[in-house]
């Protein structure tokens, strides 16, 4: 893979909408969005404004028949990603890099299972505190695009990504262990994501309440102790690395489960405490902490409906 010249992107929440803005502002047409007829109509009727900038994306239809993109970006929530892979298929071939931007642990795995698509990185954002309301996202932090080889080579893929990133000017960093870093961030998106949804709190709560913060990490040493039984091998120096990046947050703003809560949408619980649980069972290692925020999140769900 040489120089990357054309991205295609499905999913314009929140990250979606921030890295696309800053990669319309590099590539214009050549970054071309995915999206169905009706959000293609809404779109192009409001624009979309990020930090105060109107953007108007390259839309593309997931019928029309394209080229294969040098690298597609997955920027959906977990529940649409089997949706996502019929969207793009046009998008995707035997050479385009794939990125996955999701929450969790399994969308790699996803992916390749749907496309067969070799080129594959894994990847992951951490640090962003971008908020969607409406057409407006705004955020104080893009943080950065953490992604490498499964296998920690620098491969052809990695340096193409790298030079399109200080192109656009996108943070980004290539972790010795990608996988490592990718279950460091699941780890804190179990404690953060679900205990701001459950307690409705920004994060200016945890920054500022200590007991907040202690059951948030009480959540994330769950996860640790199972990484142990997977191999992974996180450790109390992984949880302390994420206090920083806590405090550096925008305090009003939120994370995505605590605005799926706000909106009413169906939240990831089952890509978070879900997978902790289950992960829990087969390993015989308890996660009572997970297990209530499952089932508040779930009875939180089922009120909306009401």
């Amino acid at each position: 893979m040489g120089k990357i010249k054309n991205v295609s992107l499905i999913g314009l929440g929140a990250i979606g909408s921030a890295y696309g803005s800053k990669l319309h502002a590099l590539l214009g047409e050549s970054l071309r969005v995915v999206a169905n007829e009706n959000r293609i109509r809404r779109y192009q009727s409001d624009g979309l404004e990020v930090n105060g900038h109107v953007f108007h994306f390259n839309y593309i239809l997931p019928e029309t028949k394209t080229e294969p993109a040098d690298l597609v970006i997955f920027a959906v929530k977990n529940a649409e990603l089997e949706q996502a892979f019929l969207d793009m298929k046009h998008h995707i071939g035997p050479n385009t890099i794939i990125l996955s931007l999701l929450n969790g642990i399994s969308s790699e795995d996803e992916i390749y299972e749907a496309t067969k698509n070799e080129q594959i990185l894994f990847s992951m954002c951490v640090g962003i505190d971008a908020v969607r309301t409406s057409n407006k996202i705004r955020f104080s932090s893009m943080g950065k695009i953490c992604f490498g080889e499964k296998d920690q080579t620098t491969s052809d893929n990695v340096l193409a990504v790298k030079e399109l990133f200080e192109r656009a000017d996108i943070a980004y960093e290539i972790p010795d262990n990608i996988w490592h870093t990718i279950w460091a961030k699941f780890m804190f998106n179990v404690g953060i994501n679900q205990t701001s949804a459950v307690l409705r709190a920004p994060y200016k709560h945890f920054q500022e309440i200590p007991a907040l913060h202690q059951w948030m990490e009480q959540a994330m040493y769950e996860v640790v102790e199972i990484s142990k039984s997977i191999g992974v091998h996180l450790t109390e120096e992984d949880v302390r690395n994420y206090r920083p990046i806590l405090m550096n947050l925008a305090p009003d703003g939120q994370t995505s489960m605590l605005q799926d809560i706000e909106a009413n949408r169906k939240t990831e619980v089952e890509y978070f405490a879900g997978k902790v649980c289950e992960l829990g069972k087969k390993y015989h290692i308890p996660t009572p902490v997970n297990d209530q925020l499952y089932k508040m999140i779930t009875i939180i769900e089922s009120m909306a409906k009401l």
